[in-house]
């Protein structure tokens, strides 16, 4: 049993070295979608990752209760039908009767062990990353905190095939959160059956299009069609490998050798090189995302909300966009990107003012913060190894000393998967981070800064206000009043300097005009079983 995947894995080596030296294509099969997801997957337990490039293979693997279309709008997945009670905090579902890949059937069941498992404060310990997201359903954020047992959560099992889930508040945006990888199901039987080894190739089940067959760590990821997935017929390519490489350049010339169908990103300020390297292929559109800097609001020195300001003021947001990465991103001065719906963001209150001014207003806090030439702001700034973090870092740490001699930032590059896990556990000072919607709702950014919100609240920031604004955004039905709430909320924020908004991020993937399929959308999820590359 152990034998045929170290001779498959040696005859995908040896296609990918073949490629590279100019010979036959890993991609010239047509059955094979080879795509650059940027970075290593720290796990393939939807529980236990975090991250676009951890998104891009999981969620080609199992389906929720909604999942997306090639536009990454919520469509249903598991679910048949569904039906919300007047109050809007209990929605039944029936579902449809599909199988494990093992061919156990899928059951109401499997969706509430996973919620509980989710929640489950002994899941945190065993490396939990992100059931904040889901804090929503009722006794959610009370089981992660320990002061309910997790069979207190408000999901349960009617029959096999019929699962209410009741919620705290009305949650109009369920279906796009449904459809994110916490709320995945997880097969009950293999983790009781393997524990945590339930997610190695060989024991692994999935309920989804593709199923994980080999892991070489750093070098790639490679799944194969789930002959149990409904629709499975449907599907264009038998198998999908998933290389986790960082430099894009790189992926660049792997695209012009034929040996890639797509990759996440180009490299920044390459677009007219990229278009002439690769006519066709580069694809920009907005996106739901910000890249900002997040400060530990709980360490000196930037437990002062003046050090902060000053930091945030120096950031040349228009260099940056304009003249370093010139690819449509936008200089952010919100939190919210400005394409989410219903909502108006706002801004800092100092947007309109000219650089010079911004920089002496700069220096005029840090001045009253106690700072100067006796004694200096010293401070190191961790930046993501990945994408266009590199280019920016070396910007923001001359902008940081434009404010006076004595701004002396030094920055250090870490590896992306590494600098998350230094941002849950707050090792850190300051440090470069991004956020891309889960679901196209204003509160998906903004309850970032709930101090309840656990791991995910990098900073530390702490704001008993913030906190009720959320709260009571959550208890408004009205559209607009809802959205007046959470701008309340973002103002707050953004005087309080409790984020740096650096840029709204546009999509930058690579994908070869011979791929059909793929769908510009604003979450930039593109689920593999939905490509197909043309006839020759």
């Amino acid at each position: 049993m152990r034998s045929r995947p170290r001779i498959i894995a040696g005859a995908i080596a040896a296609a990918l070295l073949l490629a590279a030296c100019g010979g036959e294509s890993a991609s010239v099969d047509g059955q094979r979608f080879t795509r650059g997801i940027g970075a290593n997957p720290k796990s393939i337990d939807p529980h236990r990752v975090e991250g676009t490039w951890a998104n891009d293979v999981i969620g080609d693997m199992f389906i929720g209760l909604f999942t997306e279309n090639a536009k990454s709008e919520p469509v249903p997945g598991v679910a048949e039908s569904w039906e919300v009670s007047e109050d809007q905090k209990t929605w039944t579902f029936k579902l449809k009767q599909t199988k494990w890949s093992d061919g156990v059937a899928l059951t109401a069941n499997d969706f509430v062990y996973s919620f509980q498992r989710l929640f489950d404060p002994a899941a945190k310990q065993a490396g939990a990353a992100y059931d904040s997201v889901q804090y929503g359903i009722f006794n959610g954020r009370e089981i992660a905190e320990g002061a309910v047992p997790p069979d207190q959560v408000g999901v349960r099992a009617i029959d096999d095939y019929t699962l209410e889930i009741k919620l705290e508040y009305p949650m109009p945006y369920l279906p796009g959160l449904l459809k994110h990888y916490t709320a995945f199901p997880i097969p009950k039987h293999a983790v009781d059956k393997f524990g945590a080894d339930w997610t190695k190739p060989e024991n692994l089940v999935v309920n989804g299009p593709y199923k994980l067959v080999e892991w070489r760590t750093g070098d790639f990821l490679r799944s194969t069609k789930n002959p149990l997935f409904e629709g499975v017929d449907d599907i264009c390519f038998d198998e999908v490998v998933y290389l986790p490489v960082s430099d894009h350049a790189t992926m660049v010339r792997r695209a012009q050798a034929g040996e890639i169908d797509m990759n996440n990103s180009f490299p920044s300020g390459q677009l007219e090189k990229t278009e002439k390297d690769l006519p066709g292929w580069p694809r920009i559109a907005p996106m739901m995302a910000t890249t900002y800097v997040v400060t530990n609001t709980q360490q000196a020195p930037f437990n002062d909300a003046r050090v902060r300001k000053a930091i945030a003021l120096s950031i040349d947001r228009e260099h940056i966009t304009g003249n370093i990465l010139k690819s449509g991103q936008l200089p952010a001065y919100s939190f919210v990107p400005p394409s989410i719906a219903n909502y108006t963001p706002a801004e800092f209150e100092w947007k309109s003012m000219a650089r010079p001014e911004r920089l002496a207003l700069a220096k005029s806090l840090l001045e009253q913060a106690g700072y100067g030439p006796s004694k200096p702001l010293k401070f190191e700034y961790l930046y993501r190894s990945t994408g266009d973090n590199p280019r920016i870092a070396t910007v923001i740490q001359e902008n940081f000393g434009a404010i006076a001699p004595w701004v002396q930032a030094e920055i250090r590059r870490v590896e992306t998967q590494a600098l998350y896990d230094q941002l849950k556990a707050k090792n850190f000072i300051i440090a470069d981070t991004g956020w891309v919607a889960d679901f196209n709702d204003a509160y998906n950014f903004l309850y970032l800064l709930d101090s309840r919100t656990g791991s995910m609240n990098y900073g530390q920031y702490v704001n008993p206000a913030i906190d009720a604004l959320v709260d009571q955004s959550n208890l408004e039905l009205d559209v607009a009043a809802r959205a007046a709430i959470l701008k309340q909320a973002e103002a707050m924020i953004l005087a309080d300097t409790a984020v740096l908004p650096v840029l709204i991020r546009v999509t930058q993937d690579i994908v070869s005009p011979k791929i059909t399929g793929y769908e510009d959308n604003p979450e930039d999820i593109h689920r593999t079983r939905y490509m197909c590359r043309k006839a020759e």
